[in-house]
């Protein structure tokens, strides 16, 4: 019996590290990207500390934590850096076009667990450019990718002296999920980084991928509201 009860643990310990928990809110908040803001700082998030192929990323674990209300999802990311890889002439009144390609962080949510090359992408950078995108791994030609707009708003923040950029991201739920939000409610997300120059550019994930791709939806994790 203690043998399977000890089997039983660590099975749920697997299970837990693939779920992030966001916590409910009963009103929406203004975003201010500061991890020890009200809503934020009593918030448990989790922690990626490896790249997109699971190798061990020292000094660059990210943090991310969440909350959701009746009408909105809030995703907090927490980004040590040593260098920032900033785009140019940065617009934060329009959508970015390619802003992968410059230090950002990403949350991939998809709520159709029998159709999981559907989802949709969100992307932030510490200089607070955005852009948002339909994907359909399975339906490429039919996937509306950066002309779908979810109407969700960003903010960030860069620490200097502490080598720190925040992210934050309110996400209309509606844009994601046509349930009903509510407490055990689950969705699948892959949150990413991307960050650095080259030679030492890195692709930072929450669940690794086991590719240079974070496009691998059989590798997301699970998000869950919770009261």
């Amino acid at each position: 019996m203690r043998v399977m009860a000890v089997f039983a643990i660590a099975i749920a310990c697997a299970q837990a590290a693939d779920v992030i928990q966001s916590r409910y809110s009963a009103h929406d908040f203004a975003l201010t990207a500061d991890a020890s803001a009200p809503q934020w700082k009593n918030a448990a998030g989790v922690l990626a500390t490896k790249d997109s192929l699971g190798r061990p990323v020292p000094g660059f674990e990210t943090e991310f934590r969440s909350r959701w209300t009746r009408h909105n999802l809030y995703i907090l990311f927490i980004c040590p850096f040593d260098r920032l890889n900033l785009k140019p002439n940065p617009s934060t009144t329009t959508e970015t076009d390619r802003l992968w390609n410059w230090d950002v962080a990403e949350a991939f949510l998809g709520s159709e667990f029998d159709h999981t090359g559907h989802y949709k992408e969100f992307e932030v950078s510490p200089q607070g450019e955005w852009v948002d995108l339909d994907i359909d791994r399975d339906h490429a030609g039919k996937q509306l990718g950066e002309t779908w707009n979810s109407g969700f708003t960003v903010k960030a923040r860069v620490d200097d002296k502490r080598k720190i950029w925040y992210g934050e991201m309110k996400i209309p739920l509606a844009s994601i999920d046509s349930r009903k939000p509510q407490v055990g409610r689950e969705m699948r997300a892959g949150l990413y980084r991307m960050t650095g120059v080259e030679p030492r550019r890195l692709s930072i994930a929450w669940q690794p991928t086991m590719s240079a791709s974070f496009h691998v939806p059989a590798a997301f994790g699970i998000l869950r509201m919770v009261k």
